[in-house]
C-alpha cells in the first residue's frame, strides 16, 4: 500500500479542500401550480404529482373513496 513519504500539514491539506462549496441548489416554479420546486423533480400539490406541469400521479380519487 502506498504511504505518503511526509505528513501533509493542516494549512495545505485545507487549502486543497476549499474548492469544495456548497452551492444553493436551483428553485423552480411550476407552470401549472405555481409552487417552487427542484429543478428535474417531481413535487406534490394537493395530492397530485405533478412532473413539468403534467399530473403524473393523481391520489385525491383514492382518498375520497377510503
Amino acid at each position: 500500500m502506498a504511504h505518503p513519504k511526509r505528513k501533509i500539514s493542516r494549512t495545505r491539506r485545507d487549502k486543497r479542500r476549499t474548492h469544495y462549496k456548497a452551492t444553493a441548489s436551483q428553485i423552480a416554479i411550476d407552470p401549472t401550480t405555481g409552487e417552487a420546486h427542484l429543478y428535474h423533480r417531481a413535487h406534490w400539490f394537493e395530492g397530485k404529482l405533478y412532473y413539468r406541469g403534467q399530473v403524473i400521479i393523481d391520489n385525491t380519487t383514492e382518498e375520497e373513496a377510503a
